[in-house]
């Protein structure tokens, strides 16, 4: 059998942004940062629908040919409880019950985290101003001092607690930020439509560099944010 190729930085990075830092089984919906491993590691495995070769779990729901078995939309991200439960009995898990826990997976979570539309600006803003405040106060005491300007080096001492910071409180604060404003998008303004855009910019650098690893320049918090819903 070849060799499998890696799964690319950027299927990944989607795979985390459409997972939200949890769990993707409906009955489960774990943390993927467990707050016991001090928050700083993920546990997360990304799990293969359909399998590569013809023996592995749900391999006879394959579809025709050039089906990508590495392509985002035959992935899912699960704890590593869920990922042997599924595989282990793929007859209770089929395809198209693991697709419909992706596609379905920010609703449920946001459901479970109590994430709701508000009826006016007011409430929607008081549900994320004390999630801007923490990670704001934390980036203040943590957050490298050559802003924009500072190239970003994982091995470097300086950067350790910050990515213990961003893994661990900001990265999820920012992820269910993002879910409360989009259920909420219809109180914005069309300037702050376009400042949750960049928002969302932000999180995704965040998350491309302190979860899948891959270097380069900060990218800042849009300051028009702080101003969300106020």
């Amino acid at each position: 059998m070849a060799d499998r190729k890696a799964i690319p930085n950027a299927t990944k990075l989607r795979l985390f942004a459409a997972a939200s830092g949890h769990c993707q089984r409906p009955e489960c919906l774990d943390a993927l940062f467990p707050a016991e491993m001090g928050g700083d590691k993920h546990i997360a495995e990304m799990a293969h629908v359909i399998p590569h070769g013809d023996a592995g779990p749900r391999h006879e729901e394959r579809p025709a040919e050039n089906f990508d078995v590495d392509a985002f939309e035959n992935l899912i991200l699960l704890c590593p409880t869920c990922h042997t439960k599924v595989d282990k009995d793929p007859e209770a898990y089929p395809r198209n019950t693991l697709l419909d826990w992706k596609a379905n997976h920010l609703a449920r979570l946001a459901l479970k985290q109590g994430i709701k539309a508000y009826g006016d600006r007011e409430q929607a803003r008081a549900a994320i101003a004390d999630i801007l405040a923490e990670n704001r106060a934390i980036w203040e005491r943590f957050a490298p001092e050559d802003g924009s300007e500072f190239e970003y080096n994982p091995e470097a001492g300086a950067a350790a607690a910050w990515d213990q910071r961003v893994r661990s409180v900001i990265l999820p604060n920012h992820f269910r930020a993002l879910a409360i404003i989009k259920a909420n998008l219809g109180l914005a303004t069309e300037d702050e439509r376009r400042a949750f855009a960049e928002y969302q910019e932000h999180v995704r650098g965040l998350s491309e560099r302190h979860v899948c690893g891959i270097p380069g320049r900060a990218i800042l918090f849009p300051s028009s944010m702080e101003d969300m819903f106020a």
